[in-house]
Formats: structure tokens, C-alpha cells, sequence
């Protein structure tokens, strides 16, 4: 489990602008309909595919830039051997930068095939939210406060997830705040404030955050940072009402930051952590886009999330302790 992004709520994003691919399918399923056919007969662009080749593009265009700015720099300096270094550095960090924009086409193009060829926007209509989350595999029950503890090859991980008794208004919808901090060796690495809202059919929503990331007491990072309705940003379910086999769903949608996609795996595993056992546990794998870390979160009925854990270092992030006010 990387240093960052082992939360049990929705991932962090990382420091790096993505990695290799985790696991994809072949991208062959997902271009094999450039074009959906309306009921008028007109041909209609596939928005998915549109949207990913576009990403794309600027992925490869930006690798580009980010070369040419490096060679720069080197072409600056007075020592040849040392400019010569810098030339070999800046080739090698752009061959990188382009296969991670080839496995991010090829993420997203197995998203696409999972999901159809629309654009994802869903309709948020706020008259259909309530105020009060009582999904019984996702409760947020406002003072309590769930602990998580994993031994990870940087150390130890703890993870304190508060429900507080705050709210924030987004896009009409009043959404509960969670406050969630993770320290490593007991230091505070990141301190993030999430945003979730219930519908009226029991789904739970994710509707952005609020994330520092913090090394020596110093922010240093505040990458991840959305808000559902602004910048194109969209929410997403972190949870359904009635979790079904095989089902796949986005997590939220903050291209090229946050594209977390959820698959659900499996509806009645049984688990032990510290804090207890088990059965009849939703086991959740979760991918991104922009990642190739894939993460198994399982979630037990009344209590929410329990165990999380990390391919394919298979670290346990467990929850040890519950405490409510």
C-alpha cells in the first residue's frame, strides 16, 4: 500500500501523474464502436471514446512540452558531460511520461467498454437526497469515528475517519462531512475533509473533498482537492442501496485527478480484523485511470468499511477501534 491514497473511503490521488495500467482488459472491446447508431439513424459520437482520445492527446502533448522545457534547461548548463547527464534524464523521464499516457488511454478505454459509449454526467436532482445516511454497508453516523491501522513497508499506517456533525451544501444537495487523517509513524500525512449525500433509493454519494497532503508539518499538496458542479467535476456512488455481483460504477469523475471506478466482486465474504469478525461482507475492487495500484475494500452490514487491501502487496489496512460521542 503506497504512502498515501490507503484510505477506505474514496482514494487520494497519488504524487506521480499516473502509472502503469492495473489489470485492464483489452482496449480492442472498447474501440470497436467508434460510433452508436441513434434511433433516428444518425451516427453519434461516442462520447466515452471522445472523451478518452482527447485526454490523451493532451497527456502526449503535455509529456512533449515537459521535454522540451527539461532540454531547455540543460542546454543551460556551462559543463557539457553534466548537460549531456541532464539531455539522458530528460530523454528517459519523457519515454516514461509517454508509456504512462498509453496505459491511461488503455484505462479509460476499458472504463468505456464497461460502461457504454455516453457521456458520464449524472443528473443531480436534489430534491431526491436526504439527510440522513443510513446505507447499511456505508452508515456515516455524525460523531462517530472509526480507526484503521496498517503495517506497510514505510511503517506503520493509521487512518482516523470521523463522521462530524458538519454539513456542506453542493450542488443543492446537503452532504454530510467525514474528517480523515492518516498519519505514518504517527506523523500526520494527509488530513482530508470528504463530502458524501444519500438518495432517496439508499445509494451513497461522493461528492468531492477537501485533501492536504502534509510532510514536516507543511502542506505540500493539495492535489485532489474537487467539488462536485465546478470545473466539469462530477460526483459519484460510493456505495449502492442493493450492491449486485459484477456491477461496475464510477466513484467520481475529475479527469485527469480522480477517475476511481468501483467493480463489485463479491456479496458475502467473511473477514476478521482486530476490531471483530465478519460475514456477509460486499467486497469492492477499486481501479483508477490514472494508477496502477488496485485496491480490495470490504464492507460489513452496519458497520461500513473494515478492511482494505492492497495489490499486490496484499497490505492489510484493518479497522481496530469504533468510538462514537
Amino acid at each position: 500500500m503506497a504512502p498515501t491514497n490507503r484510505s477506505l473511503f474514496p482514494q487520494k490521488p497519488r504524487s506521480s501523474a499516473g502509472g502503469p495500467l492495473r489489470a485492464v482488459k483489452s482496449a480492442a472491446t472498447a474501440l470497436a464502436a467508434v460510433f452508436v447508431i441513434g434511433g433516428t439513424g444518425n451516427a453519434r459520437v461516442d462520447r466515452c471514446s471522445r472523451t478518452t482520445t482527447t485526454a490523451d492527446r493532451s497527456c502526449r502533448e503535455r509529456a512533449r512540452s515537459d521535454y522540451y522545457l527539461a532540454l531547455a534547461k540543460c542546454f543551460n548548463t556551462a559543463d557539457g558531460s553534466k548537460m549531456r547527464a541532464c539531455r539522458e534524464e530528460a530523454s528517459a523521464a519523457f519515454s516514461d511520461a509517454r508509456k504512462t499516457c498509453k496505459d491511461q488511454l488503455t484505462a479509460r478505454q476499458t472504463v468505456c467498454a464497461r460502461m457504454g459509449g455516453g457521456p458520464y454526467d449524472p443528473a443531480i436532482d436534489s430534491s431526491r437526497f436526504v439527510t440522513t445516511i443510513d446505507n447499511p454497508y456505508y452508515p456515516l453516523t455524525p460523531g462517530t469515528t472509526h480507526t484503521f491501522v496498517a503495517q506497510t513497508s514505510d511503517g506503520v499506517v493509521t487512518q482516523v475517519t470521523a463522521v462530524t456533525h458538519n454539513t456542506v451544501v453542493i450542488q443543492g444537495v446537503t452532504c454530510v462531512e467525514v474528517h480523515d487523517v492518516v498519519y505514518l509513524n504517527g506523523e500526520v500525512e494527509e488530513d482530508t475533509l470528504d463530502w458524501f449525500a444519500q438518495d432517496t433509493d439508499g445509494n451513497v454519494w461522493y461528492f468531492g473533498e477537501n485533501t492536504r497532503t502534509i510532510s514536516g508539518g507543511l502542506t505540500t499538496s493539495v492535489e485532489g482537492t474537487f467539488k462536485a458542479g465546478l470545473n466539469g467535476d462530477k460526483a459519484g456512488i460510493i456505495m449502492k442501496a442493493h450492491p449486485v455481483g459484477d456491477d461496475f460504477f464510477r466513484q467520481e469523475f475529475v479527469l485527469g485527478t480522480g477517475e476511481d471506478a468501483e467493480h463489485v466482486i463479491s456479496l458475502n465474504e467473511s473477514v476478521t480484523v482486530p476490531y471483530g469478525s465478519f460475514d456477509g461482507c460486499v467486497e469492492i475492487e477499486e481501479t483508477t485511470a490514472l494508477e496502477s495500484e488496485v485496491v480490495h475494500d470490504f464492507y460489513a452490514i452496519g458497520m461500513g468499511p473494515v478492511l482494505s487491501i492492497s495489490m499486490p502487496t496484499n497490505e492489510r489496512l484493518e479497522l481496530v477501534a469504533v468510538t462514537t460521542e
